[in-house]
């Protein structure tokens, strides 16, 4: 079949969130895959490619959206790119689990001119549920290409391949003459009026009918396009017969819901089945025990998390042991002794960071990819859907904020599983705020060494402020992330629980964890560089370096904010990591380690003999500045790298870093001038 295939043909993936697109995509282009953003845009875009039978196909992962409308960024990406004509044949992924649902996508679709493919994902699922589906009755209904599918299982890809072969060499489209009845029925013949004003070959890929149906829905960009495209007293009449319609998409949205039972009516057949687990789902989605337990199975998955973490971080930690050897053979070969300090202290130490912060973000993986893939997160977010709302979020959110009591990288990471662009970034400004593990490395420390039996209350404050930053952060965020009517609650059909699909889970995390990290190495690298150069002394005297004179240069404005310029050094370096913070602090007081050494491991040495410097050295009211403004300070490099990743835009990514250390300063302000009036 695909000898009569010539050049490169391109295949466009399209289908809704937790479709199993990015199971497909992983599975055609494993290591074969370029991430990006698509061009002017913050959205993730995915490339790739595969080979059989000596032609190359290339795969594009389109956009997760729920349908063609102009209701987001990821919609007008998707259907743009399907209208450009650039790919060869859309392969469109439903759950087949939930057919009656998947299927509003190939309705919207329906009357877009490109050659298609339905695949019917997830069949081992709805096997499990019951349900016997007819794919060859399917295909003949629809005209195009249809086939039962599992994209976890590669063995069985062999149906696709034909499936992808026969659309390209046929390029049937999907038959819509059902369809369009439905939309004639349309009180006064709307539909009909608008058909007969278009043009008869569309515009782009748009068929006539599909323009039709997206005017009645009253899509901005339809409306403007054809505006653009026909005479102007031809759409005059288009906008009288507009004039008429109030609540299109209600009209539209039947027809579609009815096309869909017409296909189904005879293709799918439901036998009873028991349903799994179902006195667990009563308790997982109930109105007052539901948000408990949620609560403590995130949190026994972010202490799981370190299970298949830790063998990879112990790894990590024989990386700075290196440092010695390498030393001893350089200088048998008479290195310069500033090239062994910069493989030591930067490239050991770069690559000791990446592959510990991947270790974590690869555990957070692992285990909550788990919990999604299951179905379990799903109730998870109709529990907390109205709680989270009040922040303008979905309830898949509590997730992420909650994993970053741990790490913030992880749940930087966590939110992808929020469909949303706009959500995920105010979910992970938000997560910012959440005081990570690391934090409470030195926040006690300080606290007490400064504040005795006071220090709890230390603690409680730290608490208090952060839920008041949380509700400013999401109003400022919120109000140029979130459109007012993305805010509404969520709608969903909980998914049923089946058996996790192990090998394309691992795929998929491998995947990601490796594109992960080499955008770490190249970042913490630049960063680490960047200090080390400036922490630089040949004579190991601190007040040689170039950070000492710049802190001495900047006390008088750091005071302002209750932060000696020892302090504030130490603060900056909180952003590389919140326990490099406490290594600094050692190596401007007692001249001993350096900017990395907490993160080594010596942070504890240094901890320990700092207490009595450091009460002789500041004000308790400086000290208490000092805790805020490391509390609420960017939480680490790798939490920023991590944030650029899941975002993918520089302009959010700086934005969240300049608003914490604005704030994070404000706080010391504030810490510094109203304990001064107590203490």
């Amino acid at each position: 079949m695909s000898a009569t295939i010539t050049g490169n043909p391109t295949i466009a993936l399209l289908g809704q969130p937790n479709s199993g697109k990015s199971t497909l995509f992983n599975g055609l282009t494993g290591a074969r895959q370029r991430v990006g953003n698509w061009p002017g845009k913050t959205v993730e875009k995915k490339e790739g490619y595969y080979d059989k039978d000596g032609i190359r196909y290339r795969v594009t992962d389109l956009p997760g959206t729920y349908s063609l409308s102009a209701n987001s960024e990821e919609e007008i990406i998707t259907r743009d790119y399907i209208a450009s004509g650039k790919a060869d044949v859309v392969c469109i992924l439903v759950d087949s689990s939930q057919l009656s649902r998947s299927l509003f996508m190939l309705a919207d679709y329906a009357g877009i001119q490109c050659p298609a493919v339905l695949i019917l994902n997830l069949m081992d699922v709805a096997e499990a549920q019951g349900k016997d589906i007819d794919a060859a009755k399917l295909e003949e209904k629809l005209g195009i290409p249809t086939i039962p599918f599992v994209a976890a299982d590669r063995k069985k890809y062999d149906g696709f391949f034909e499936a992808v072969d026969r659309a390209l060499n046929e390029k049937k489209l999907l038959n819509i003459d059902s369809l369009t009845e439905k939309y004639h029925a349309i009180e006064n013949d709307i539909y009909g009026k608008l058909l007969g004003l278009m043009p008869q070959k569309g515009i782009d890929n748009y068929s006539a009918p599909w323009l039709a149906t997206k005017l009645i829905e009253g899509d901005a960009a339809i409306v403007e396009k054809t505006q653009n495209t026909l005479p102007a007293d031809v759409y005059r009449e288009v906008e009288k017969v507009l004039s008429s319609v109030e609540n299109g998409a209600l009209y539209t949205g039947g027809c579609k819901f009815k096309w869909i039972d017409e296909l189904l009516h005879d293709a799918l057949v439901q036998k009873q089945r028991k349903p799994l687990l179902s006195k667990f789902d009563k308790l997982a989605t109930h109105k007052i025990w539901g948000k408990p337990l949620a609560v403590f199975i995130i949190l026994l998955g972010l202490v799981a998390s370190f299970i298949p973490a830790t063998p990879i971080m112990l790894f990590a930690g024989v990386i700075p042991k290196l440092g010695g050897p390498v030393a001893e053979v350089l200088s048998a070969i008479s290195a310069p002794q500033m090239l062994i300090d910069l493989i030591n202290q930067v490239i050991l130490n770069t690559l000791y960071a990446a592959v510990a912060m991947i270790g974590f973000v690869f555990g957070v993986n692992l285990i909550f990819g788990f919990l999604e893939e299951i179905g379990y997160m799903a109730r998870v977010s109709y529990v907390f859907d109205g709680t989270m709302a009040k922040l303008g979020l979905q309830g898949k959110a509590v997730m992420p904020i909650l994993v970053s009591f741990g790490c913030t990288i992880g749940g930087a990471a966590g939110t992808r599983v929020i469909d949303s662009w706009g959500q995920r970034v105010l979910t992970i400004a938000l997560a910012w705020v959440v005081p990570c593990a690391a934090t409470w490395a030195i926040v006690p420390f300080l606290s007490s060494v400064f504040f005795g039996a006071w220090a709890p209350l230390i603690i409680v404050a730290i608490f208090i402020v952060a839920g008041i930053h949380m509700l400013i952060t999401a109003k400022i965020f919120g109000s140029k992330l979130i459109r007012e009517e993305d805010r509404a609650g969520l709608i969903m059909e909980l998914p049923p629980y089946h058996k996790p699909r192990w090998k394309a889970l691992f795929r998929s995390i491998f995947v990601r964890t490796w594109d992960i990290l080499s955008r770490a190495i190249r970042v913490i690298f630049i960063v680490s560089l960047i200090f080390w150069l400036l922490t630089y002394s040949a004579s190991g005297s601190p007040d040689k370096t170039l950070l000492y004179r710049f802190g001495r240069a900047i006390e008088p404005a750091t005071m302002i904010f209750g932060l000696t310029w020892q302090t504030f050094i130490a603060y900056l370096a909180s952003m590389v990591s919140k326990e490099a913070a406490l290594g600094v602090l050692g190596s401007l007081y007692l001249g001993a380690g350096t900017l990395f050494s907490a993160t080594t491991g010596s942070g504890g040495q240094i901890a320990a003999g700092l207490g009595n410097i450091l009460t002789a050295s500041l004000t308790p009211p400086a000290a208490l500045a000092f805790i805020f403004a490391v509390t609420f300070n960017a939480p680490c490099l790798m939490a920023i790298t991590s944030t650029y990743q899941e975002t993918r835009s520089l302009k959010w990514t700086l934005s969240i870093l300049g608003y914490y250390f604005g704030t994070s300063l404000i706080f010391a302000f504030l810490a510094y001038r109203i304990s001064g009036l107590f203490i």
